[in-house]
């Protein structure tokens, strides 16, 4: 399977499910950060995972 990459330009479509807040990339761990919400949503094949169950706590 191919490794899709993900725009970093969505990231100004997309908000946090849990807070509606701005997110914010990070390339190296392939995560969208909420930091209202302190939660790290993960992004898989190229796609967000936009589900708090899957988003892990972030300090």
């Amino acid at each position: 399977m191919t490794d899709m990459l993900f725009d970093p330009k969505m990231v100004e479509a997309l908000v946090c499910p849990q807070t509606q807040s701005r997110l914010t990339y990070d390339a190296e761990k392939q995560e969208l950060i909420s930091e209202a919400a302190k939660l790290a949503f993960p992004i898989r094949n190229g796609i967000p995972v936009m589900l708090v169950d899957e988003a892990r706590q972030i300090d």
